[in-house]
């Protein structure tokens, strides 16, 4: 497990580079710490700004959200609050819903659009497990099992990955409150409808391999948003970031500075 001090902080915020800053949403039962990777690249040239979700990573302390749009507000608040007000915005799995509300609310602050691992529905069609086993297990065998229980399907080798550990050591400091309060943020959620009011310039990112978020999600994403590019990676799962970070970052990075 990473050694992690928990501070009383909602944002983990480092100021690097010139223009606006790219806003790092975290999915179910991340952290901030899992983007050690993309902030070391990305702030040479960007300012970085990775969130803790509260009850998640470094925020596991304040009370947990069960709806997505309440994460969505959370997170303006607290860039309002930084007085950030124009950035980027890249959101991975439950994080990917969470920045769709944000740009359904925040549109006029927000200039590029990542879409990372994710999908239009809560309810995960085909994914590894459904959202109602996945609580009745995290009830049963609780948090830290479920952390890494589930962490595991991110990659492709499972928990052989060298990269498990250390996301698996994050995943642990989320509570059974929030792991509960997530899966039902998720399964009530669905932004499917507004898909084609998106407007700003998207990518949609994803590992060939992925067990959570399935083929026909992404490509819903990629047919309805109409300014969208797609870019998938061969030879991952869910946590592209982790598995292939020099490809993910160089992707990011190149879709930032295109026109």
């Amino acid at each position: 497990m990473p050694s992690m001090k928990l501070k009383s902080v909602d944002l983990s915020y480092v100021d690097e580079g010139e223009g606006q800053p790219i806003v790092l949403v975290h999915g179910f039962m991340g952290g901030s710490e899992q983007w050690e990777e993309q902030i070391k690249s990305l702030s040479k040239d960007f300012e970085v700004i990775a969130i803790d979700l509260p009850g998640f990573g470094k925020n596991n302390h304040l009370p947990v959200i069960n709806e997505i749009i309440g994460f969505s507000d959370w997170i303006i608040a607290e860039l309002r609050r930084r007085n950030i007000k124009k950035y980027h915005l890249l959101g991975h799995s439950m994080g990917g819903m969470i920045v769709q509300e944000m740009v359904r609310s925040d549109y006029n602050n927000i200039n590029k659009l990542i879409l990372y691992g994710t999908g239009s529905v809560g309810v995960l069609p085909g994914r590894f497990e459904t959202i109602a086993q996945s609580k009745i297990r995290a009830e049963e065998d609780g948090a830290s099992s479920t952390a890494f229980r589930i962490s595991s399907t991110w990659f492709l080798d499972y928990e052989k990955s060298p990269a498990h550990e250390a996301c698996a050591g994050i995943a642990k400091y989320s509570s059974l409150e929030a792991i509960l309060a997530g899966l039902d943020a998720m399964s009530g959620w669905s932004g499917e409808k507004y898909l084609q009011q998106i407007e700003n310039k998207t990518l949609i990112l994803w590992g060939d391999k992925d067990r959570t978020y399935l083929w026909p999600q992404i490509e819903t994403l990629w047919k309805n948003i109409k300014d969208s590019n797609l870019s998938v990676i061969p030879g991952c799962a869910h946590a592209v970031h982790l598995e292939k970070p020099y490809i993910f970052n160089k992707t990011i990075h190149s879709f930032i500075e295109s026109e």
